[in-house]
């Protein structure tokens, strides 16, 4: 009998409290500042992978944090506005981005160290637990 992978992977970095939520995942990067209506937490770029899905309190998983300082300063704005995700799961961020969420008190993981897209999708219920460094499947969509 084949045996089957755990649905968690590790991450390199994590900050914040441990979260639970709806997974919000693509294969592009995101930006706050050019990928997101931060009046309504709509993916609203035209062409991107998650064009019309709104961010508010979901898990976003992406592979990398696109911006730089005004970009890290959106994650308070988004914050103060209510319409900021649970936590935000790149592959690949920067320290701005990272002071940003901080800053704004959003839990914040980076570096995966076995890639999410194989047993993560889109509306499945997942934990970030920054503690143990990990993000795990609660159930599946």
């Amino acid at each position: 009998m084949k045996k089957q992978r755990s649905a968690e992977f590790k991450v390199k970095r994590a900050f914040g409290p441990v979260v639970e939520g709806e997974a919000l995942v693509s294969t592009e990067g995101f930006s706050p500042r050019y990928d997101l209506d931060r009046w309504s937490g709509l993916i609203s770029r035209p062409g991107h992978a998650l064009e019309g899905h709104n961010i508010k309190d979901k898990i976003l998983i992406t592979p990398s944090a696109k911006g730089g300082i005004a970009a890290g300063w959106a994650f308070y704005d988004i914050k103060h506005k209510g319409i900021a995700p649970k936590a935000f799961v790149f592959g690949v961020t920067n320290p701005v981005m990272v002071q940003g969420a901080v800053f704004a008190g959003i839990t914040i993981t980076e570096g995966w160290l076995r890639s999410p897209y194989e047993f993560i999708k889109t509306g499945d219920i997942v934990r970030v637990d920054t503690r143990r460094k990990t993000v795990s499947v609660v159930r599946k969509a």
